[in-house]
């Protein structure tokens, strides 16, 4: 709280005590109001300003929402923006088919100075005067291509014998991280604006690390450099068109409390995380026996041929995810969107 608050807060606090009934010469404890908490089940994609933490941004959307349980599909640094998927209710079970989808960033590269965080926010390490030119970089992305093995930065949250290697390293411990296979499938030079700073795209499958990527590139060049912008443009099946701003957010929660709209068309469906796997549709009387957990066999000539993951649904619901073996479908995980349901569809833009 800061001192504006404390001083415009003080006077009401006053008041309340001078008519508070006491009892010992002790007032009386106020009592506490909780906004009851409901349940809400949808995708929203907050365009992350930069700034603020994963963990922050996904307390104030639970709180606009008033919504049971939240959670983000994977992290972004408070120097980052854009992309962060958040997860309300039954949502949070698809979480990780989001996270193991393919991420999009636009980054920009400062060259000449290598940080121990390997973004902006670090001590400086090593420095030099070498500058690479457009062609030198160019020639060498493509050695970054496919599946490459990264070492993760130091400041990173990998726990290292049930410690998060930033505590460690901030904490002032030497930090040694094993590289490990990372997949990057695209990797481009898409500006230039000074000799001191590149401006690249990376597609990049799940644990890549942009920070380490700058900071590997910044020594094979030999001119060391740290990731000094960041900026997630995709994440799995959510993409820019999907991002909404948290101001617009906010507007939107407003004109719902006032009777000038729903909430659910803030809300992205369950199933938008599901895009990349098949949907079956089953009977009412199959759709009973997956909700008691038991496997359905599929019959018939027009029977789909399907084998792995797949998401159920009965009469156009989200129902359930299974397994398709052997022309069973397994359920893993069944929903229950009783509530507040998401029912916009991806923004177009």
């Amino acid at each position: 709280m800061n001192q504006d608050e404390v001083k415009e807060r003080a006077p009401a606090a006053d008041a309340d005590a001078a008519r508070a009934p006491r009892d010992g010469g002790r007032r009386r404890p106020k009592k506490q109001f909780k906004r009851d908490k409901r349940d809400v089940h949808g995708w929203v994609v907050l365009d992350k300003p930069v700034g603020m933490t994963s963990t922050h941004a996904v307390s104030i959307i639970k709180r606009l929402f008033s919504a049971r349980r939240c959670g983000h599909a994977g992290t972004l640094d408070p120097l980052a923006s854009g992309a962060l998927p958040i997860a309300m209710g039954e949502a949070t079970k698809t979480v990780p088919f989001v996270m193991d989808g393919h991420k999009l960033y636009r980054f920009t590269i400062r060259w000449g100075e290598e940080r121990d965080t390997d973004d902006a926010e670090g001590r400086v390490t090593e420095t030099s005067d070498k500058r690479p030119t457009a062609d030198e970089i160019r020639a060498l992305l493509t050695a970054y291509i496919g599946i490459i093995q990264q070492v993760p930065p130091r400041y990173s949250a990998i726990k290292i014998e049930g410690e998060r290697a930033y505590d460690l390293a901030r904490d002032g411990e030497t930090v040694e991280l094993a590289a490990r296979p990372v997949e990057i499938t695209r990797l481009e030079l898409v500006g230039m604006p000074d000799a001191d700073h590149a401006e690249l795209e990376a597609e990049c499958g799940k644990g890549t690390y942009v920070r380490s990527l700058a900071r590997d590139l910044g020594r094979a060049l030999g001119c060391f450099g740290h990731v000094s912008a960041l900026r997630r443009v995709a994440v799995g099946p959510f993409t820019e068109q999907t991002m909404i701003l948290l101001a617009d957010l906010e507007a939107m929660c407003q004109k719902a409390a006032a009777g000038e709209g729903s909430l659910a068309d803030a809300l992205m469906p369950v199933e938008t995380a599901l895009d990349d796997i098949p949907a079956l549709a089953v009977s009412r009387a199959d759709a009973a026996r997956l909700q008691r957990g038991q496997a359905v066999l599929v019959r018939g000539r027009d029977a789909p041929i399907l084998q792995g993951p797949a998401y159920v649904t009965v009469e156009g619901h989200l129902l359930a995810l299974a397994d398709m073996e052997h022309g069973e479908i397994v359920p893993k995980r069944v929903f229950n969107l009783t509530g507040l349901v998401g029912r916009a569809g991806p923004k177009k833009g």
